[in-house]
């Protein structure tokens, strides 16, 4: 695990430095830079040692010089894959490193190996020959991979902020990013916050080829739904059982001490039955809230109980929320681009920093499984009896149905309430997602609506979040529900068996419920309840007044005036409960003050609370 950074075309030497300087909580165990002058090429990377400590360091070439990787993440079939590659007679200089085994299987297969990669991963390999640079993002887009090209210069990078500490990068808000995060609370689909800087999407190439400035973007991987027919209940749950299982235990290799976050819900908790079901020795994470009602949604109970039933080595996090607001800063400069998401991770993993480097946790479940049920509404509302049906409801139905009632303000509402300026030229954040809804044909509704999440809120929002929080704090968190073989067998499970709409996640639960005290298999699903509504009108009322009052947002042009005294204002005084579009106001005014205002995009020393005093 590590960050990595690249520039092609001209650039001073101390540019490369510039961006992996940046990522250094990527990083914190070494570094390493590549240069190839006559084409102008400079790659780097921060490491994380996780497996072969010794060895796997980067950048790293093959023995005749060839080719060069960059590599961020961990494939956990590699050992496999080494051995086949060794029964083809191909030697190793490391131990057991994964980095090698990628590197030698381009080498020999070129970029069609990524389809053989179970694991998560961001890469960029140099073709010294061909003078390309191919670059790749897992499947389900778990690792990051933020690229630019201005015409003078290619340059690509784990984080976004390393791009910006290129020198005279021209640093503008990308408006159909921002409008779409209204709506969503997190930045979709390829675009990103800043114009001119884009991300490689999940299951997705890019091969940039140094003689013509040619870019090549190509989907080499998408959700796709084989549905099986031929299993009972009975063998679907064997299977489920089985194949979850492997990827879990799979997805423990390392050669350094892990851990598992233990929400109390139904995904840790069933990674954290499956280990202590072989006998592992297991290290278990909660976080719970202090203050008055917490007792009331608390899931350290069930955590704990959790806990008690395996005998695992349970550790308690109690959180002030105060605490979250002191550490607001730092979560935004991590973070990269506007986030209006929950918070509470990050406490999660900036205590797991002092006592392990790997973390399992449970992200993926959701959305394999029915993701809060969200496709039962559009059925239910618009398309009765045609949960089976292979066609699209039309766009209009689809936004009344599902991204209007989902997401957080209307296409129209913020036309008419929240941007200043000609909106007309942008394109509604509901028909981006219908655009993934209706992207393949014959696909029942059901599966269309977890495409939706899968390709849209599960990369850019759930992902992203996890990897920047536990980055901050030198973690890695692994995400076993989205094992290849898991996804691959779950989108073959019948969508009316796989999706309940009468019982969240019935086919999972009855999977695994053996190992569920049954506290923690009946209990409704929680979440972390953060007393937003309370601290945008306490503690950081000022902080509000002073980055959303009128005048700033005039000056700015992003914003209309008015959405102080429409949404602001009446939120503040108690006249209505507008916490979502004020909260991520806020959270964006935040992150452009870092991003935009600052000289340079560097971690904020600033004390928010002293800004609206």
């Amino acid at each position: 695990m590590c960050g990595i950074v690249g520039i092609q075309g001209l650039q001073e030497d101390a540019s490369i430095i510039a961006m992996n300087e940046q990522i250094v909580h990527r990083g914190p165990d070494g570094e390493g830079v590549f240069r190839h002058r006559d084409n102008h090429l400079s790659l780097a990377m921060r490491r994380l040692a996780i497996i072969d400590l010794a060895g796997g360091v980067q950048p790293m070439s093959t023995p005749d010089g060839l080719y060069t990787i960059v590599f961020n993440g961990e494939i956990f079939n590699a050992p496999d894959l080494r051995k086949e590659l060794e029964n083809k007679g191909m030697a190793f200089q490391t131990d057991h490193s994964d980095t090698e085994v990628v590197l030698n299987y381009y080498a020999l297969e070129g970029p069609a190996m990524v389809e053989r990669l179970n694991g998560m991963f961001a890469l960029a390999i140099y073709d010294r020959a061909k003078k390309t640079l191919f670059c790749a993002r897992d499947r389900a887009g778990i690792k990051p991979f933020y690229y630019c090209d201005d015409g003078r210069r290619f340059a690509f990078a784990s984080e976004l902020k390393s791009i910006l500490a290129l020198p005279d990068f021209a640093r503008r808000v990308d408006r159909q990013s921002l409008f779409h995060y209204i709506s969503l609370m997190y930045v979709p689909s390829q675009r990103t916050a800043i114009e001119g800087v884009r991300r490689l999407g999940p299951g997705q190439s890019l091969t940039f080829h140094f003689s013509d400035r040619r870019l090549e973007v190509k989907s080499w991987w998408r959700l796709s739904f084989n549905e099986d027919k031929s299993l009972s209940v009975g063998q679907w749950r064997e299977r489920l059982r089985a194949t979850l299982s492997a990827a879990t235990d799979r997805w423990t290799l390392a050669d350094v001490p892990y851990g598992c976050l233990l929400s109390g819900g139904l995904d840790s908790s069933a990674i954290v039955g499956l280990l202590a079901e072989r006998g592992a020795d297991i290290k278990t994470f909660s976080l719970g809230f202090s203050g008055p009602g917490e007792e009331q949604w608390s899931e350290l109970p069930l955590a704990r109980s959790m806990a008690d039933k395996w005998g695992t080595e349970h550790h308690q996090i109690i959180l002030d929320p105060q605490s979250l607001l002191d550490d607001l800063g730092s979560m935004v400069w991590h973070m990269d681009e506007p986030y209006g998401g929950g918070l509470p991770s990050w406490s999660v993993f900036k205590f797991l920093g002092d006592h392990v480097k790997v973390a399992l946790t449970g992200t993926g479940g959701d959305e394999l499984f029915g993701n809060y049920n969200k496709f039962s509404g559009l059925e239910r509302r618009f398309l009765p009896g045609l949960s089976a049906g292979t066609h699209a409801p039309s766009e209009d139905r689809f936004r009344r149905g599902f991204s209007d009632r989902h997401y957080y303000c209307s296409d129209a509402d913020k036309r008419r309430h929240v941007f200043a300026g000609d909106c007309t030229g942008l394109i509604d954040t509901s028909a981006l997602l219908y655009g993934h809804l209706a992207a393949q044909e014959s696909e029942a509704l059901r599966n269309r609506t977890t495409r939706v999440d899968f390709e849209t809120q599960l990369p850019e929002e759930f992902l992203a979040m996890t990897d920047r929080f536990s980055m901050a704090h030198h973690v890695e968190a692994r995400t076993p529900f989205l094992d290849n073989h898991m996804i691959d067998l779950a989108m073959s499970v019948p969508p009316s068996l796989r999706l309940n709409p009468r019982r969240y996640k019935q086919l999972l639960r009855d999977t695994i419920g053996d190992l569920l005290p049954s506290d923690v298999l009946d209990a409704p699903k929680r979440g972390f309840v953060v007393p937003l509504k309370l601290w945008l009108r306490d503690q950081l009322r000022p902080l509000v007044k002073h980055l959303l009052n009128p005048h700033r947002l005039a000056a700015q042009g992003i914003f209309r005036p008015a959405f102080y005294d429409h949404t602001v204002r009446p939120h503040l005084d108690g006249e209505a409960d507008n916490t979502t579009l004020v909260w991520g106001a806020l959270m964006f005014q935040i992150w452009h003050q870092v991003f935009i205002e600052q000289p340079s995009p560097q971690a904020p020393t600033w004390d928010l609370k002293a800004i609206g005093a």
